[in-house]
């Protein structure tokens, strides 16, 4: 039985008859917000360059699945799809201080987690305008409006993905397309169970303090987002009651710019 026959009686399926592709999409955050908007009616195309577990999710959900190295720009334009959704979630982490942080791992991240949105808009958007509709959600992230030690690159990023988002909102606006971005804290996934060595070793302390010391340490809500809750604000980001939601940012990080 696949999500979309068996999601709750109370979750509008505002999506009917469109198509999404969510980035990332094999686990997660991506994952989440995959099968949320299978459960809203849309098919769901999941992206991720790990073929089985993009496979399994699509599976799942009633959707498909698509393998690209989305660091490879000619891959990325060879991909054969009109999308009324774009969901950009991929992305990846590396800690370390600026002046030992590795250039080609620089390179990497602002390849896969600002170039690839950029290169997938101007590939779908085309089509979004020709339909008239389009909805754009970019998983950034609380380090798209404040700085962390350590993470030079993947702050660069999350702020350049930002400005992106606003840019298409703007250009998006009379083609009925809204860009916007969700900007989690830290999310219970792997890319956040990964960092917590890097963490310990860079803060020196030991690994079992990083998520109070380190990462909750600015957070009020002292709690890990789970992805469920990224993947609800997506749905909604792209349901007719965010009609004149666009070129916004969506902070859920328990209060941490509030301070």
């Amino acid at each position: 039985m696949t999500s979309t026959q068996s999601a709750s009686p109370t979750v509008r399926r505002d999506l009917e008859g469109r198509t999404a592709l969510v980035t990332g999409g094999a686990a997660g955050i991506g994952a989440a917000a995959a099968t949320r908007l299978a459960e809203a009616g849309a098919h769901v195309v999941v992206l991720d360059r790990d073929g089985d577990a993009a496979a399994e999710v699509a599976g799942r959900i009633g959707g498909s699945s698509l393998v690209v190295d989305l660091t490879d720009a000619d891959a990325i334009a060879a991909i054969d799809l009109e999308v009324d959704v774009l969901v950009n979630n991929a992305g990846i982490q590396h800690v370390a201080p600026i002046h030992e942080f590795d250039p080609q791992r620089w390179q990497l991240i602002q390849d896969l987690m600002l170039t690839a949105p950029f290169l997938l808009a101007r590939r779908l958007l085309p089509g979004m305008y020709a339909r008239g509709w389009g909805r754009l959600v970019h998983v950034s992230s609380v380090h798209g409006h404040r700085a962390s030690p350590y993470k030079a690159a993947y702050v660069a990023a999350k702020h350049g993905l930002e400005g992106l988002s606003k840019v298409i909102a703007v250009e998006g606006a009379p083609h009925g397309v809204t860009s916007n971005t969700v900007c989690p804290g830290y999310v219970r996934t792997a890319l956040v169970e990964g960092q917590i060595a890097d963490q310990a070793r860079e803060h020196g302390i030991a690994e079992d303090r990083v998520v109070d010391d380190v990462l909750l340490a600015r957070t009020p809500v002292k709690r890990l987002v789970e992805p469920a809750e990224v993947a609800d604000l997506v749905a909604w980001l792209c349901s007719p009651s965010a009609a004149s939601v666009s070129g916004t940012a969506h902070l859920m990080e328990g209060a941490w710019t509030a301070l």
